[in-house]
């Protein structure tokens, strides 16, 4: 090789290693772009917890009875009340994990200290009452949707089977674990939508229902939609929400309630798009329901529906063995979550209002009163389904309970959220004040006019 060879090669070198590095950077790049939806998938996941799980545990097995009944009583025609819940559940969710992240302590907490005492201990009682029928009516129904699939088995052993292993779930796991297992449950609601598109229905009329509101004015029609209202926009999820989000800050190392005190905008950020995706999760779940129901039950004349598993098992004929098993296990799996939950926020909502040790961070022998309202709850619910009670009595006296305290629970989330000595610079904004004020006359009305419906019928 010439010398004038050796000298232009050696110049051009750099150009090539460039060339090649740009090249390789390039290719990099391109792999980086490729991995960044499920980079992004990933991170939007991790975000999800307190949110998604709240909004999970409000599709129980009652809830999953007031939408079938809605779905078979009406067809499609109530699909409206779907999209028009869920922005009014979302802000007051919202509101309730806001005020968490400031004051780094729950609802009854922060009602405790600054308004009288005795309206808080009637309403957690309240609270406590109506929880209970709810978590009884969710075991009988959890029972009876296994019944489906194993008829063989015992409805009083069911019973007490899903009642203590929820219960050991919450007594003997760490937060940690116990918060994993609830954020798997809430998988179990997605067979409501892989339901309907095992079904044949017409969605030009899905549509139409659900973007334009049609109501007949009926009395059980009201009735219904007060119980729709009244099951989505419950007060253990205030409770559950707030408690949550005081959980997993503590899970995070902020033990004391001064390294709770106060957020950052990343914080409030991951919990808005935690919140609204959950909400979003909740009544995406309900709208299938209703649709499947609509579509099956309501077109063959099945109109009405008393539980959960009663319209598991009116599906069966009419939709197929995949549709009936879809339904079913949607019961069982949703049933596991929202017992927890129930039970769980009874115990948060009475522990602070008497400044009890709690948390499902804590063991046993550190938080005796708090795990003994959990464990009482569930004898409670073992109890109603022993003796018998009519788990629609049950979800009768629940609707009423939840129309007395929702309105008044509601008044204290939307005040406190929006003073300013407590939220300062994250206080409620006009547009969020103003549909937490009209959630909080809709729940008045809707609690006033289902309890004189029952009264009159």
């Amino acid at each position: 090789m010439k010398a004038q060879d050796i000298v232009e090669d050696f110049f051009k070198a750099p150009a090539i290693v460039l060339e090649e590095g740009v090249e390789l950077g390039e290719k990099i790049q391109d792999e980086l772009v490729s991995k960044l939806p499920l980079k992004q998938a990933e991170e939007y996941v991790n975000t999800l917890g307190p949110g998604l799980i709240t909004g999970a545990a409000d599709d129980d097995p009652s809830g999953i009875a007031t939408y079938s009944q809605a779905g078979a009583q009406y067809g499609f025609q109530l699909l409206w009340l779907a999209l028009f819940t869920f922005p009014l559940m979302a802000v007051v969710q919202e509101m309730c994990a806001r005020l968490a992240l400031v004051t780094g302590q729950g609802l009854a907490a922060n009602i405790r200290e600054r308004y009288p005492h005795g309206v808080l201990i009637l309403c957690t009682t309240l609270l406590f009452a109506v929880n209970t029928f709810n978590l009884g009516a969710d075991l009988g129904a959890m029972a009876k949707a296994m019944q489906l699939l194993f008829p063989s088995l015992d409805f009083t052993f069911l019973v007490v089977s899903f009642a203590l292993v929820s219960l050991m779930l919450q007594v003997f796991t760490t937060y940690a674990r116990y918060a994993r297992y609830l954020k798997y449950c809430t998988l179990a609601l997605l067979s409501y939508v892989a339901a309907a598109f095992v079904v044949q229905i017409d969605w030009t009329a899905v549509a139409r229902y659900t973007l334009v509101p049609s109501i007949t004015f009926s009395t059980n029609q009201i009735l219904l939609i007060c119980a729709v209202l009244g099951t989505t926009i419950s007060p253990y999820l205030f409770f559950w929400q707030t408690a949550q989000e005081v959980e997993e800050e503590i899970l995070q190392g902020k033990n004391t309630l001064e390294l709770r005190q106060g957020t950052s905008d990343i914080e409030i950020k991951r919990m808005r798009i935690d919140v609204w995706s959950g909400m979003f999760f909740s009544n995406l779940v309900m709208f299938f329901i209703i649709a499947v129901c609509g579509a099956t039950l309501y077109v063959h004349g099945i109109t009405t529906i008393t539980s959960a598993d009663e319209a598991a098992a009116a599906l069966r004929p009419l939709a197929g063995e995949f549709a009936y098993l879809l339904f079913a296990l949607g019961i069982i799996g949703t049933g596991m979550l929202a017992v927890p939950v129930l039970a769980g926020s009874t115990s948060y909502a009475l522990s602070e209002s008497f400044a009890w040790d709690m948390g499902l961070y804590r063991k046993l022998n550190e938080a005796y009163a708090f795990y003994g309202v959990i464990i009482v709850s569930m004898l409670l619910g073992i109890a109603f389904n022993v003796i018998g009670i009519d788990p629609i009595k049950a979800l009768i006296y629940s609707a009423i309970g939840n129309g007395l305290i929702a309105p008044v629970l509601l008044f204290f989330v939307v005040r406190l959220s929006s003073d300013a000595s407590i939220m300062g610079e994250l206080i409620n904004t006009r547009l969020i004040t103003l549909l937490g004020w009209s959630t909080v006359v809709l729940m008045a009305l809707s609690g006033s006019a289902a309890i004189v419906a029952l009264c009159v019928s």
